[in-house]
């Protein structure tokens, strides 16, 4: 890393909901709204946009944990804020604390944790599965 990622350091990611991001069991009677899958997507990459400043070219993230609390729906089209900040770190293992609002309430909260790698290793890693699955 090119810099150690200070505790209280802030990371944010802005999107509109679209039709793409909805529960897929939308229709009938229940309204498109933000599924859980693509709000965790989403917050994972508020944490890794915090990070990314930070990294040698060499480096990358991956997510180890994501622990969340999905508080409120939100309509397609609404506009969402997620925000990221650092907890802990302890050597390659960042913690961050996970806030998502849209334009009237908290809608999510949790942690998560994610691992700074080197992408030849991860590579290397990867490659030796795919020989196994041969």
């Amino acid at each position: 890393m090119k810099d150690k990622p200070k505790v209280g350091r802030i990371g944010e990611l802005q999107f509109t909901i679209e039709e793409k991001h909805a529960i897929d069991f939308s229709g009938d009677d229940m309204p498109a709204i933000l599924s859980t899958p693509w709000l965790i997507w989403f917050m994972e990459h508020s944490a890794r946009e915090t990070m990314l400043p930070l990294l040698d070219l060499e480096e990358s993230t991956v997510g180890v944990v994501i622990n969340i609390e999905h508080l409120a729906a939100t309509p397609v089209g609404q506009c969402v804020t997620c925000t990221a900040r650092v907890i802990n770190t302890e050597g390659p293992l960042i913690s961050f604390s996970l806030e998502a609002r849209d334009t009237q309430e908290i809608i999510c909260r949790g942690t998560h944790k994610l691992r700074v790698v080197r992408k030849s290793r991860m590579a290397r890693r990867i490659q030796e599965k795919l020989q196994h699955m041969s």
